[in-house]
């Protein structure tokens, strides 16, 4: 079973998404189909031949940390990473002038997409890396771009991002990380860091010999104070080694590795609790305090790392949606291979059928078809607004795509995840053990409704920030395209084009609801059941939109019949099972129920 079906990619790339119509374009215009289609093919031969075989040993042999403070991975693993960084893959989406291929995003995250689906915990290290050097591109010193950022697009050096601290979580205007100014060098203002990071994925390994961190921390104030709030915020870039060309020889910076977190998936992902400052065993310039350079200007830190927060969130929605793919093609497979059971209308059958043959199950996998496939269509038309935006300048392109970000995020999460539950009942009893990938795929699936900020978090963000905060322009742009697709559609689908039309006035409703409550904390209290209906909104959307090329294709002929009909049943499915959900979701905003509840009622 290959990992991404060829012809889903091609058909979401080409057929839906026209994203050949940016070699047109000044900036993509050196590349081509062929040029394209052999990246996809590089990226299935690695992911398939090298990521893959690590999947299953990278889970029970987790990263360690040893006496000595190092921490290393399995050596399989470490051989993938390094392998998709020589194949210049990090520097891929890069501009040329910065080292990198210049590839449209939209096929960069095509390619990504079989490294997430063959080893989720292989495919953070370069994931991460890339989110870190596109940071120090856009934000960074050209020195301190060619010193730390380059090394990352080379596959030499991997990157981190460290926001999180025990106390804060992700209250990050709570960090006390300390950065105070020491001198001035070739690499910019240089400060000294105190505190503590933790979850910090890809903290330490012995993958690469240096690791670049992009940290959050405050710089105390004139009385030395630091001052509450993520306004204070600054960031730094603080690599394992000091370079030779500041320190006129490789020096270990004062990092160190205080605990691994053991998570029930990720396992091959090494997750830190990080030390900044100790003093204890590295001491770079004689002095105790981790040395790193302020990127940007003080107090821009959070202001800064949304860039890497934003492209982290919208990758960990495109690895909730591969492992829900693969999943989904997993179960598919054993469902038609597994006998088991007689038809309901011929008991008498001497017999067993395929599991496929079951009413629930054809259900259940037409779920899973329709998630998955739903979720990785999401991603794939956030990264073509990135490329709208790089190739034509769209301001519009950059309005819808921050309104998508968090829905990109969690409901590719909260949905995968529903995916490769059902492909774990699909496997049955089997589906729960070890020996069956399914049962990792959950586990692996399972964070990633956490990390990079949970649920309640993005759904604060996209009802808070970009909608009742965000003066409407992302949500104008959203319903033009929407309509755009209803008024397109025709026969048989004209039904499906009503119930979109009703549930956008649905969500409109809602927000005028909720904007004419004035009162936001008891507006965000509805926050997650409102992302719920509106990422199931977005994904009807989609779907329709996916439908049409799928008619187009087979108008036009001659095609596989089989596997465009699929889309247009998985289209059917969503309209039919999943729409009808968000009128309950809104329900209690309508109702503009109040969940002030007495802290005695718990």
């Amino acid at each position: 079973m290959s990992l991404m079906d060829r012809r889903d990619l091609e058909f979401w790339l080409y057929d839906w998404l026209r994203a050949d119509a940016l070699f047109a374009s000044p900036r993509y215009s050196d590349h081509g189909r062929e040029a394209m289609d052999g990246l996809l093919d590089l990226s299935a031969k690695l992911a398939e031949g090298i990521f893959l075989p690590t999947y299953k040993p990278s889970d029970r042999h987790e990263p360690k940390l040893h006496a000595d403070g190092s921490v290393t991975v399995l050596p399989e693993l470490r051989r993938a990473v390094l392998a998709y960084g020589e194949a210049g893959l990090v520097a891929a989406s890069f501009d040329v002038v910065q080292g990198g291929t210049q590839v449209p995003h939209v096929f960069a995250t095509a390619s990504m997409a079989h490294f997430m689906a063959a080893n989720i915990a292989a495919s953070g290290y370069p994931m991460l890396s890339a989110a870190n050097a596109r940071v120090l591109a856009a934000h960074a010193t050209p020195i301190q771009f060619r010193l730390f950022g380059v090394p990352q697009l080379a596959g030499v050096a991997l990157g981190t991002m460290c926001l999180s601290e025990p106390q804060a979580g992700s209250a990050l205007g709570d960090i006390v990380t300390r950065a105070s100014f020491e001198t001035t060098d070739d690499a910019g203002d240089r400060y000294r860091l105190f505190g503590n990071k933790m979850w910090i994925s890809a903290g330490d390994h012995d993958i690469t010999d240096d690791i670049v961190h992009l940290v959050l921390a405050k710089i105390p104030d004139a009385d030395g104070r630091l001052v509450a709030g993520s306004k204070a915020i600054s960031l730094f870039v603080v690599p394992k080694r000091i370079p030779a060309e500041i320190s006129g020889d490789v020096v270990m910076n004062d990092v160190s590795v205080a605990g691994l977190n053991h998570k029930m998936g990720y396992r091959g992902t090494s997750n830190c609790l990080l030390n900044f400052g100790e003093g204890t065993a590295r001491r770079p310039f004689g002095k105790a305090g981790a040395v790193g350079w302020i990127v940007g200007a003080p107090g821009q830190g959070l202001t800064i790392m949304f860039q890497m927060m934003n492209e982290a969130r919208i990758g960990v929605g495109l690895g909730a949606a591969a492992l829900a793919y693969r999943g989904y093609h997993l179960a598919l497979d054993y469902a038609r291979t597994r006998q088991q059971g007689r038809p309901l209308n011929h008991k008498a059958a001497t017999s067993p059928v395929p599991l496929i043959a079951h009413p629930d199950v054809r259900r259940m996998l037409m779920a899973q078809k329709a998630y998955a496939e739903g979720a990785l269509a999401l991603c794939l038309y956030s990264a073509r607004l990135v490329d709208e935006a790089a190739a034509h300048g769209s301001d519009e392109a950059g309005l819808l795509l921050g309104l998508l970000t968090p829905v990109a995020k969690t409901w590719s999460s909260e949905w995968g995840l529903a995916a490769n539950d059902l492909a774990i009942q699909v496997h049955g009893g089997y589906g729960y053990t070890r020996d069956f990938d399914v049962e990792q795929l959950y586990r692996d699936n399972r964070l990633n409704p956490i990390h990079e900020g949970t649920t309640g978090i993005q759904a604060i963000d996209l009802l808070g920030r970009k909608i009742l905060r965000g003066g409407g322009a992302g949500l104008m742009v959203l319903e033009r395209r929407m309509l755009a697709t209803a008024e397109a559609t025709g026969k048989p689908l004209a039904s499906f084009a009503e119930t979109l039309r009703s549930a956008l006035g649905d969500i409109k409703d809602a927000i005028r609801i909720l904007a004419d409550l004035n009162d936001e904390p008891r507006a965000l209290a509805n926050a997650t059941p409102f992302l719920s209906a509106f990422g199931h909104l977005i994904v009807g959307w989609l779907w329709l939109d996916q439908a049409l090329a799928a008619q187009s294709c087979l108008a036009a002929g001659p095609v596989d019949a089989d596997f465009h009909n699929g889309k247009l049943w998985a289209c059917r499915y969503f309209f039919d099972y999943e729409m009808p959900r968000i009128a309950s979701w809104l329900a209690p905003v309508r109702g503009r129920s109040d969940l002030a509840v007495p802290d005695g009622a718990f």
